[in-house]
């Protein structure tokens, strides 16, 4: 089916920009570009929406292929989340920007979420809980996924528990296969992968011994080592 031009992506980042996340410009680049493949009426699901950043990149590609976004995020109170007043900050950007028809928000936990979903998905975009539990729960999103669809992972290759969750169930996996990254978002699509795919997620682990290790040191509040060592210039960790 011929897809219907979109507005481009540069329109749909200067909206998505002025909300606070952690998604860079190329991060959202990628994720426009991947999104680009889904077809008309098709259904992305998003995991871990919080003020809607990368959501409205998604949602801006959808609206033009009368497609749908699925933000699926449980806005737990507290401290570290915000529970409501960030989902009042979601919904809101969501409105601002045009996209409250084109994105479904479902407030729950993904881990609770899954077991009962049945749609089938032409675009996963995981940034939830980063431990490694959730992410291993949150790879199964896959199995709702089309042949070569694709999966993206946000810090992938700067967070232990979603990197230990990627060695553990992608590397010696027969069904997805590591495509290329924009900084710690990591592009996987749905297919038996070779050697050279196995081979190139291997070669990611300096990076993300450099990652942790400049997260250690921001931790311990010694950011003039971690610019001095590893470039990092930055308050926050590397992502």
């Amino acid at each position: 089916m011929q897809h219907r031009a979109a507005p481009g992506f540069q329109a749909a980042w200067e909206v998505a920009d002025r909300i606070p996340g952690w998604l860079t410009e190329a991060q959202a680049r990628l994720l426009w570009e991947t999104a680009e493949e889904v077809p008309d009426g098709g259904l992305l699901l998003e995991i871990g929406s919080h003020q809607g950043r990368s959501t409205v990149v998604l949602g801006a590609l959808a609206r033009e292929r009368d497609a749908r976004v699925v933000a699926v995020d449980p806005f737990v109170d507290g401290r570290l989340f915000g529970g409501r007043p960030t989902r009042e900050k979601f919904e809101r950007h969501l409105a601002e920007a045009g996209l409250t028809p084109t994105v479904e928000l479902l407030a729950d936990y993904s881990t609770r979420a899954r077991p009962s979903w049945s749609r089938p998905l032409d675009h996963l975009y995981i940034d939830g809980k980063h431990d490694y539990w959730t992410l291993s729960d949150d790879l199964r999103w896959t199995r709702h996924l089309r042949d070569r669809g694709p999966v993206l992972v946000h810090d992938c290759f700067s967070s232990i528990g979603v990197t230990l969750g990627i060695l553990v169930h992608v590397l010696f996996s027969g069904r997805l296969r590591y495509e290329r990254r924009a900084g710690s978002l990591a592009l996987f699509r749905v297919g038996r992968p070779s050697l050279r795919d196995r081979a190139r997620i291997l070669g990611e682990l300096p990076w993300w011994i450099r990652n942790v290790a400049v997260k250690v040191l921001l931790r311990l509040r010694l950011r003039p080592v971690a610019r001095v060592l590893f470039g990092h210039r930055g308050p926050y960790d590397p992502y």
